[in-house]
């Protein structure tokens, strides 16, 4: 058996939301799934990967699930300014978790959440002076 395209899908209160919000990350919209005329479900790439949002509703009614707060894990993205890339996120409906840090002795680094509460690392290598 083999595996492949993998991809994360997140659990949204509001889809139109999450889309504005994931577009302004830099991902672009590659798919749409609706259900009655009804968008529940949109896939969006950056770089080659696939980050799919879907309605909570939708989780619930086609597939019997309960999606609930998600702190068990986090998307990461690589910027050239974490400083920068968070103040940018937090104006466009970010909220802050850490502010933007240094570790590791090269890395520089920040989190925030998107507008469902899903933790997002923002982060970059340090420019060598």
């Amino acid at each position: 058996m083999k595996f492949k395209t993998p991809q994360i899908n997140l659990y949204v209160e509001n889809l139109d939301v999450s889309k504005a919000f994931y577009e302004k990350l830099g991902f672009t919209l590659t798919f749409t799934a609706t259900i009655e005329d009804q968008a529940v479900h949109h896939e969006l790439q950056m770089d080659g990967f696939t980050l799919g949002i879907a309605t909570k509703d939708s989780a619930r009614e086609v597939h019997g699930l309960i999606p609930g707060a998600n702190s068990g894990c986090e998307l990461v993205v690589w910027t050239e300014n974490t400083d920068s890339a968070i103040h940018y996120l937090l104006k466009n409906g970010a909220q802050l978790l850490s502010e933007p840090h240094d570790f590791l002795g090269h890395l520089r680094s920040g989190w925030i959440r998107d507008p469902d509460g899903n933790p997002i690392q923002v982060v970059c290598k340090k420019k060598k002076l």
